[in-house]
């Protein structure tokens, strides 16, 4: 039973060395999961939650400095990264602060390459979910109202005042737990990685 799940230099064996995988992805795995659950329930992703998971990271390359082949630097500029490419949809009011700092700590994990990669399949999962449910709920028409009155509000303000503002839509559409988008997005660059195919 003891040789059923091997722990050593960064990796896990599963099965008396069946399935390897990284630890490090079993991690942010478990994290990102646990994030879209708190998210789907309460609507959003606690900043505790986030926290453990890059103390987590950044602790255990320092006990183990096998856990992250791209290093402490590497986790750092993960984090950078995750946190800019989510940053401009915070902004545009399409995700809240905690999926912004979600991704930041999903990029611990995965580093500055790792991080762009879940981030564009994010981004992929969440238009998929965003589309299904205004389909869901029949508000395909206001989708597109909202489109036309945040482009145009958009263009006229940068036409008169010469800045960029967006023109919040009167009606919403309903909001997706984006914290959902990132998991599956993360899953679905571990998974690639476990099939040795590369995004980015």
């Amino acid at each position: 039973m003891n040789d059923y799940i091997i722990v050593e230099n960064g990796l896990i064996a599963i099965g008396g060395g069946t399935y390897f995988t990284e630890i490090r992805l079993v991690l942010v795995v478990a994290f990102v999961a646990v994030a879209a659950i708190f998210d789907v329930r309460t609507h959003r992703i606690p900043n505790w939650l986030v926290l453990l998971g890059a103390v987590t990271c950044i602790a255990g390359q320092m006990i183990q400095p096998s856990l992250l082949d791209f290093g402490i630097a590497g986790a750092l500029k993960g984090i950078a990264v995750g946190f800019a490419l989510l940053l401009p949809l915070y902004l545009l009011r399409a995700t809240g602060a905690g999926d912004v700092k979600l991704m930041a700590m999903v990029g611990a994990y995965l580093g500055p390459w790792g991080v762009a990669s879940a981030a564009l399949l994010s981004f992929i999962a969440g238009g998929v979910l965003a589309l299904a449910v205004v389909l869901a709920r029949g508000a395909l028409g206001q989708l597109f109202a909202n489109l036309r009155t945040m482009l145009f509000g958009t263009l006229l303000s940068a036409m008169t005042t010469g800045k960029t503002t967006i023109t919040a839509p009167a009606t919403s559409v309903g909001k997706l737990p984006y914290g959902i988008a990132i998991a599956i997005g993360t899953i679905a660059h571990v998974v690639m990685v476990q099939r040795g195919i590369a995004l980015l």
